[in-house]
């Protein structure tokens, strides 16, 4: 066993795995479906989030709320636990960058004395390939906005559309550029987690220290700034550029495993030396019982939504009309909608207080929904003009006669009682 594994061990293929980890699983959500439909993605054209197998219509603001507020929560959380190992261990931009510099170092690019022919043969290479990963990464956010089986058959078709196709391409190119010459420049420039982070750090949070305390044994070797992506050096204290990667732990662990010590610098929860009880303050606790609350109302009620709904109204305008024959004619509309992925058959039908049928009139009887179908029903009911203004009862019901859906109406009180001032 290597010295710098019984000093602790290095960090970085931890790092790597997770970081590899975690883009396989980008990159695979949009090829899983559950009962033929997305594992995660939002349907534009429709405005219908796909989520677990389930449809969750834009309409439906409850849900969407309920998820925007646990998704908030858990970056809140992320953040106060980990502060910025975020950025070091599963940001795509780190990972991304880590990708490129890994290649670039791979076909000796800028290592030393070299023929301009090699150098420009190796920079075209080098730009082919950000250009390649630039155009996977774009295609990957388009994937979850259309399924990737329908994203490569309109490519191969030439009809990709204008704004997936836009999206890629532009996309791309933002990447592309990125990949190709900015890179850390973003994380030490331009991103604003590291400064919003500053803000939510924590006495638990995690963080990557050189323990003032034991500065004594350091040997000044500068190991630790040359492994440092992002050029800056951990002896100095806390520094709003770093992301928390661990490059600066694994160089002092190597250089003082020779030495039989072990690393100057390591994480910690927090500054006090508890360890992971640090996180065990009111700050983190509040958060994740918010946390916990929020996702288990949305999943509870993900769980106990129908996949079939009825909403009723009024046509505009048209409310009743009086019968000959005692009765009164009330006019109704319904928005029917199957938010199920497979197709269904219901009727319409209505019932008085008592229970007893009343008479529907339109195209009610048989109704067949496909998936994801939201149909406006116009139709009237016939009732007794002993039954005044009162509500009755109309149920979606399927063939075999079982209530799926039910809602209550309220009929408009016949025309010649109102003229009598019956209310």
């Amino acid at each position: 066993m290597r010295k710098a594994d019984r000093t602790g061990g290095r960090l970085g293929p931890w790092r790597r795995s997770f970081q590899w980890a975690t883009s396989l699983l980008v990159l695979g959500i949009p090829f899983v479906r559950i009962g033929g439909d997305s594992l995660l993605r939002l349907d534009p054209p429709s405005l219908t989030l796909y989520l677990g197998g389930r449809a969750l219509p834009i309409e439906e603001l409850y849900l969407f709320l309920l998820l925007g507020i646990a998704l908030i929560l858990l970056f809140l959380l992320v953040t106060l636990a980990f502060g910025r190992a975020w950025c070091g261990w599963a940001c795509p931009q780190t990972t991304l960058s880590d990708l490129t510099e890994g290649f670039r170092a791979r076909i000796g690019l800028g290592a030393g004395a070299e023929t301009k022919a090699a150098n420009l043969w190796r920079r075209g290479v080098f730009h082919l390939f950000c250009l390649a990963l630039a155009l996977l990464t774009a295609a990957n956010l388009v994937w979850y906005f259309l399924s990737p089986y329908e994203f490569f058959a309109r490519l191969a078709q030439g009809r990709l559309g204008m704004a997936a196709g836009l999206t890629l391409a532009v996309t791309a190119a933002l990447v592309y550029l990125d990949l190709a010459w900015v890179r850390r420049l973003l994380c030490r420039e331009f991103c604003p987690y590291g400064r919003f982070q500053s803000a939510l750090v924590d006495p638990g949070t995690l963080t990557l220290r050189f323990h003032p305390d034991e500065a004594s044994r350091c040997i000044r070797c500068g190991a630790c700034v040359r492994a440092c992506p992002m050029d800056i050096d951990i002896r100095r204290g806390d520094q709003i550029e770093c992301i928390n990667c661990g490059r600066c732990l694994d160089a002092c662990r190597d250089v003082m495993a020779r030495r039989g010590q072990a690393g100057i610098i390591r994480y910690t929860f927090g500054l006090s030396g508890r360890g992971a009880a640090a996180l065990l303050n009111p700050r983190m606790l509040l958060v994740t019982t918010a946390f916990v609350a929020i996702c288990a109302i949305f999943a509870a009620t993900l769980l106990l939504r129908t996949s079939l709904t009825l909403k009723l109204g009024r046509p505009t305008g048209l409310v009743a009309r009086p019968l000959d024959d005692g009765q009164t004619l009330n006019f109704f509309l319904a928005v029917v909608a199957n938010r199920g992925s497979a197709p269904l058959e219901v009727g319409l039908r209505a019932r008085a207080p008592d229970g007893s049928p009343l008479r529907v009139l339109g195209p009610v009887a048989e109704i067949h929904l496909a998936p994801r179908e939201r149909r406006r029903l116009d139709f009237a009911v016939v009732s007794p003009n002993s039954l005044g203004a009162g509500e009755i009862l109309l149920t979606l019901e399927s063939p075999q006669g079982q209530t799926l859906v039910s809602g209550q109406a309220r009929l408009a009180a016949p025309l010649d009682a109102k003229d009598k001032g019956t209310p």
